[in-house]
């Protein structure tokens, strides 16, 4: 029996509706995988992060009242106010806690199971807002970041420079992977529970852990 062009309109339009449904249920199942894919990463990641978060701790807990210093949740190692006002010199005590924190801080990064995943170790250092009767904005921020990046630079050398043995046999990992970051006053820290800035805890130095599928 020969089809009619109406009957041939209609076997068309059904081909075309098969297809639209295939396509659309390749697409959910593409969508369905992508989620499942991105669940995995962000469990793995948070793993990563609880793990880190744990040898820290087990490393550090005993010193961290006598250093003036605190682990974060986001596995920041903090010193606080290790400078005199305006200045960028390392401090003699600053200093021996240096000479004490980062060899260990260094063991614990190159475990195998946390080493892969660096991208960068971040020595950031970071000031309160203003400096003194300067009212000009700009020349505020300038003075302060060149004062924070001062302070980030002398700690990385000093942790560089450590005449220490497990330091020099991972001197090629440290220099590939270790950042001196000036960050001025733009993240203060503030008076518990309120919007006013706490300028002695914001004057100070982090080490923070930088890993492959974010930089921030």
């Amino acid at each position: 029996m020969k089809q009619t062009g109406d009957s041939k309109m209609q076997d068309s339009e059904s081909n075309w509706i098969n297809i639209a449904d295939v396509m659309s249920a390749l697409m959910m199942i593409f969508m369905f995988i992508s989620i499942s894919f991105l669940y995995q990463l962000l469990s793995e990641k948070e793993n990563y992060k609880a793990e880190l978060n744990k040898a820290l701790h087990r490393e550090f807990d005993k010193d961290l009242v006598k250093w003036e210093a605190l682990i974060t949740e986001d596995n920041i190692m903090r010193f606080n106010s290790p400078f005199l006002t305006g200045g960028a010199d390392v401090l003699q005590a600053f200093y021996e806690i240096l000479q004490d924190f980062f060899p260990r801080y260094i063991k614990v990064l190159s475990d195998a199971k946390f080493k892969s995943e660096i991208e960068e170790i971040r020595v950031e250092g970071h000031t309160s807002n203003g400096w003194g009767s300067t009212a000009d904005a700009k020349d505020i921020y300038l003075k302060n970041m060149q004062l924070s990046q001062a302070r980030a630079s002398n700690v990385l050398a000093i942790c560089y420079g450590l005449d220490d043995l497990f330091i020099k046999n991972n001197i090629k990992w440290l220099e590939a992977n270790l950042r001196a970051n000036g960050m001025a006053f733009s993240k203060p820290l503030y008076v518990d529970g309120s919007k006013t800035e706490d300028t002695q805890r914001s004057k100070r130095v982090e080490f923070k852990v930088i890993t492959k599928d974010k930089i921030d």
